[in-house]
């Protein structure tokens, strides 16, 4: 994930993005986005481990059995599946549906815009060929002033739910970074990429369903209501099964330097969602702290640079 950890792929680093490109990356944002949406109005109703597993569950159902992806089920690529399954999905979509239990989607979504600050930390300590440079260090430095923005009125009470929710999605966001590192193996296995969404969401699904029998045991919860199913359809089919099929379509058509583009995006959608549906209010350091991690990003990203850059004559 450019916002997410990626699930493996072999997508070029950049090309021209065409019109068709910037199509379906505002598309994916919106399907991203929607997943905080989603998350929020699921948690009215559901506790955050059911939320998951209906989440993979229904995302494993949508590329088995609908997309009819075929996954090439060798003990390697299963253990792999497994390891990318909890740092991908089981880690963060608990850790942000528990958070969404207590902060307010747009807010989530924007922690979860720091994914790719943890990135370059994690790709610098754990990888040869992705060393910290000084631009990528200093939007990482950004970025840490943006969340300090964000959390920085919180902390005086201590730690209290809303601190240690947003604390958890800042962890999930680490997660995908982990993720993003460990999804390097899929190449090597020469395994194409919706196999590798296909059997990580599926091991999720093995991880979570006797998570959720043994911890919420769904049999004594209320009935839903139609607006949490229709979320949990949501999250499942449009925030994974069809964000995974863009996601990889686009790394494909524009490079992943241009994928992470929707890292910006990702929580205007979440806002106006939740804002306009929801009824949530961010406070303006939520705003700020949004701006300057954007900052950072760009900064990282190099198209900051590059637009200040003096033209050759």
């Amino acid at each position: 994930m450019a916002a997410r950890g990626a699930a493996g792929g072999n997508g070029r680093m950049s090309s021209p993005m065409t019109s068709r490109s910037w199509a379906l990356l505002i598309v994916l944002s919106v399907l991203w986005g929607g997943s905080f949406f989603f998350n929020g109005v699921a948690v009215r109703e559901l506790p955050p481990l059911a939320i998951v597993l209906a989440r993979v569950g229904i995302a494993t159902v949508a590329l088995l059995a609908l997309l009819r992806v075929r996954v090439p089920w060798t003990t390697g690529f299963a253990v792999a599946c497994l390891g990318m399954g909890l740092l991908n999905n089981v880690i963060p979509f608990t850790l942000f549906v528990w958070g969404q239990h207590h902060i307010a989607s747009g807010l989530a979504a924007i922690l979860n815009a720091t994914t790719p600050l943890f990135g370059v930390l994690v790709a610098h300590a754990l990888t040869p060929d992705e060393r910290l440079t000084p631009a990528r260090a200093l939007g990482v430095l950004l970025g840490v002033g943006g969340v300090a923005v964000m959390l920085g009125a919180d902390l005086p009470a201590g730690f209290g739910t809303a601190l240690w929710a947003q604390l958890a999605c800042l962890a999930a966001a680490l997660s995908y970074a982990f993720a993003g590192v460990f999804g390097r193996r899929f190449r090597r296995m020469g395994v194409p990429p919706l196999a590798t969404a296909a059997g990580q969401v599926t091991a999720s699904t093995l991880v979570m369903l006797p998570l959720v029998l043994l911890a919420e045991r769904p049999w004594t919860l209320p009935m839903p209501g139609a607006a949490t199913w229709g979320a949990l359809l949501g999250i499942g089919v449009r925030s994974t099964a069809l964000a995974y099929v863009l996601y990889f379509r686009i790394l494909a058509a524009a490079g992943a330097t241009n994928l992470l583009l929707v890292t910006f995006l990702i929580p205007v959608s979440a806002i106006l969602l939740g804002v306009g549906v929801l009824g949530e209010r961010l406070e303006g350091r939520h705003l700020l702290g949004m701006a300057i991690i954007g900052a950072g990003l760009a900064l990282m990203d190099g198209r900051l640079l590059r637009g200040r850059a003096p033209r050759p004559r």
